[in-house]
């Protein structure tokens, strides 16, 4: 395999806490370990943390308001573009299409290195929930013309490939996720866990993990609770794993709606998964995705899931067979597949045995075999006649 020097741009990267940011550092661990060179370019964070010292070069950066716990920089200095030219990069990886990403890729192509990119959060999906919709059009013909000098555009799943070719994007490939069976795993001493938590024997304990945000509709989380409790005179819990711009709005409607709630904020993944191996079920109403990196987390510790048939969310469960899938924004539907799930303990262990079963094929090593091997042949090959795209 031919050797190559990877430039990563992104508007998340460590210390943040997110799919998109885990993922990138999933893959520059990868490639180091592989023996590649990578040198990351990421926004300062608001305060900076110890355990992103050394991790990346830091730029100048503003919180994003689609999305406040991601930043992105401000116009990259001549010293950022001065590191980029010493690190001798073969090929830039854009993993965000605004902030860092848009300055990789102008830096990319005026220096004519290879381009790449990822596309990893649909914002025009965020853009009801921030009554913007009418940006739709807009933000789709921006990230067209983003993507349109990359050699190569990987995207998460299935769904999202068919719906960016819809739109007229070419060079697309599926680069998917896995699940780190060493910390999500089935774990064999549950009622322990249930115990150290001080759930009762007869408490049904739903979990619901992820960001507290209005695109992944957390409110549809509590609803169904309530709605599920009210109707099955069941001892519920909701459980709230994640943190988020609405989460003392959540934590208040929990209260209204009586529903028995623990905010946890959020946790380490170690203990994420002691929480999905006590629970009983997850509720991931988010119809925003791209991937649901947290849904393949739970299958792996053998949680049945409840989603939203929207997203990407599908690609990954199979209605009735990997888990359960309702209408989204549609909490009745949540609650009764809640109810089917209480009232029948023989669903729940055949859901969770086939999700376990499906997650435990998901290598990360295996991933990012494919998506090196890729890039390396996007640093060879060069769409079209001409070396260099135009912007």
């Amino acid at each position: 395999m031919a050797e190559i020097r990877l430039a990563l741009f992104t508007d998340t990267y460590a210390p943040d806490v997110n799919g998109v940011a885990k993922t990138l550092a999933r893959w520059v661990d990868y490639l180091r370990k592989r023996g590649v060179p990578v040198r990351v370019f990421a926004p300062s964070p608001p305060r900076r943390a110890e355990s992103a010292a050394g991790t990346a070069e830091r730029l100048a950066s503003i919180p994003f308001f689609l999305y406040p716990e991601c930043r992105v920089s401000v116009p990259m200095s001549p010293a950022a573009e001065r590191k980029l030219l010493e690190f001798r990069p073969t090929v830039v990886h854009v993993a965000t299409p605004f902030g860092v990403g848009w300055a990789g890729r102008h830096l990319a192509l005026k220096h004519g290195i290879p381009l790449v990119a990822s596309h990893h959060t649909h914002f025009v999906r965020y853009l009801p929930f921030y009554n913007l919709q009418w940006m739709g059009k807009l933000l789709w013909r921006y990230l067209h013309w983003f993507h349109r000098p990359c050699r190569k555009i990987y995207v998460p799943s299935r769904s999202v490939l068919e719906e960016c070719r819809g739109y007229g994007w070419k060079r697309l490939e599926i680069w998917s996720r896995g699940v780190d069976t060493s910390v999500f795993f089935r774990d064999a001493d549950r009622e322990k866990l249930r115990k150290k938590r001080n759930f009762p024997p007869s408490r049904f304990v739903i979990l619901y993990a992820g960001r507290i945000a209005p695109e992944k509709q957390p409110d549809v989380a509590v609803e169904a609770a309530a709605r599920f409790a009210l109707r099955s005179g069941a001892d519920a819990e909701l459980v709230l794993a994640g943190d988020g711009p609405s989460a003392a709005e959540i934590g208040q409607l929990a209260a209204s709606r009586g529903v028995r709630a623990r905010m946890l904020g959020a946790v380490p993944q170690a203990e994420l998964r002691r929480w999905m191996s006590a629970a009983d079920a997850m509720l991931f109403p988010s119809p925003t995705e791209t991937f649901g990196n947290v849904v393949l987390e739970a299958m792996a510790c053998g949680l049945p899931v409840i989603g939203a048939r929207a997203g990407a969310v599908p690609d990954l469960l199979r209605d009735g067979e990997t888990g359960l899938l309702c209408g989204a924004g549609d909490a009745d539907a949540f609650a009764a597949a809640l109810g089917r799930l209480h009232e029948s303990r023989e669903l729940r262990a055949k859901l969770g045995d086939a999700a376990l079963a499906e997650a435990s094929g998901r290598s990360w090593d295996e991933v990012f075999d494919r998506l090196l091997a890729s890039v390396t042949d996007a640093c060879r090959h060069t769409p079209g006649a001409k070396a260099k795209v135009r912007s």
